[in-house]
C-alpha cells in the first residue's frame, strides 16, 4: 500500500523519521499496529519520542490552537522539520490537526535537497526527481557551460539570463 511505498521512499534517501507523539507508550504501539495493518507493513520504522507532558510539543510550537482533546487540551500539530546533515534546520511545515501530512511533497524536498546539497543547481517549482534543474545565479560563464554542456537559457523580458535549465544532474 501507499505506507509501504512511502517507508521505502524514505529509506532509499538515506534519511531518517523520528515521530513526537504526546500519547503513552502503549497509545504507540497501538497506533503502530493499526498503521502496519492498514499499510501492509512488517513494522513501523522510526522512533516515536513520548511527550506526555507536551513540553517539547509546546517548545517546537506544535500544539493546534484550534483543536482539543476530550480534555480541552490543544491537538498536536502535524509538524514536520527537515534537518540536514550539518544540523541546520531546512524545512518546517505545520499542518493542523486536521490536515494530513503530503508525504509525497515531503521526499519530493528530501531528494531535492539532497541534489542542491552537492549540485549547484536549484530545483524550480513543482519540481520531480528526474526534472530539470536551475542552474545556480553563482555558476557564471565558462564553469557554467563545462558542468552543465546541456544549459539552456530561457528568454524573459528584462532580457536577463538568470532563466538556466539543465538535466538534473546525477
Amino acid at each position: 500500500g501507499y505506507q509501504r511505498r512511502v517507508q521505502e521512499a524514505v529509506v532509499s534517501t538515506q534519511s531518517t523519521g523520528i515521530a513526537l507523539s504526546c500519547n503513552s507508550v502503549d497509545d504507540h504501539k497501538g497506533w503502530s499496529a493499526d498503521i502496519m495493518a492498514h499499510g501492509g507493513l512488517q513494522g513501523v520504522s522510526f522512533p516515536i519520542i513520548e511527550d506526555p507532558s507536551r513540553e517539547l510539543a509546546v517548545k517546537y510550537g506544535m500544539l493546534d490552537p484550534e483543536e482539543k482533546d476530550n480534555k480541552g487540551l490543544p491537538l498536536t500539530a502535524r509538524a514536520v522539520f527537515i534537518v540536514g546533515p550539518d544540523k541546520k534546520l531546512k524545512l518546517s511545515i505545520l499542518y493542523p490537526a486536521t490536515t494530513g501530512r503530503n508525504f509525497d511533497e515531503l521526499i519530493r524536498v528530501i531528494d531535492s535537497l539532497q541534489l542542491t546539497a552537492y549540485k549547484k543547481v536549484a530545483t524550480p517549482a513543482n519540481w520531480q526527481a528526474g526534472g530539470d534543474c536551475m542552474v545556480l545565479p553563482s555558476v557564471k560563464g565558462e564553469e557554467a557551460t563545462t558542468l552543465f554542456p546541456q544549459m539552456r537559457i530561457e528568454q524573459v523580458p528584462s532580457g536577463k539570463e538568470y532563466m538556466r535549465f539543465t538535466p538534473q544532474p546525477q
